[in-house]
């Protein structure tokens, strides 16, 4: 898997874990921020239980340990870009 593919499968995971009805997989910036929005409205709005419910599933699907309260949560649940590049090295020391 390249990341490329992680980042389409972080999508899918993000609207059918937090349940994202009104939400289309290609309708999501891999740049645009995951929790609130920027300047330009972009991003998905999400919210601090979201956070957790999105580490507990990312922690099922990858294996990955992903904690919200971690120093440095902000730069890796900026976007679905870090979150995946994050995902993709932690993969890389795990192999």
């Amino acid at each position: 898997m390249n990341e490329e593919e992680l980042r389409e499968q972080i999508k899918a995971l993000i609207v059918k874990e937090l349940q994202l009805d009104d939400v289309q997989t290609e309708d999501i910036d891999v740049d645009a921020p995951i929790f609130g929005r920027d300047a330009s409205d972009r991003g998905l709005g999400l919210d601090s239980i979201d956070a957790l419910e999105l580490a507990i599933a990312i922690n099922r699907a990858y294996s990955v340990s992903l904690q919200p309260d971690d120093a440095n949560h902000h730069q890796v649940f900026a976007s679905v870009r870090s979150l995946a590049e994050y995902i993709f090295k932690q993969k890389a020391t795990q192999a």
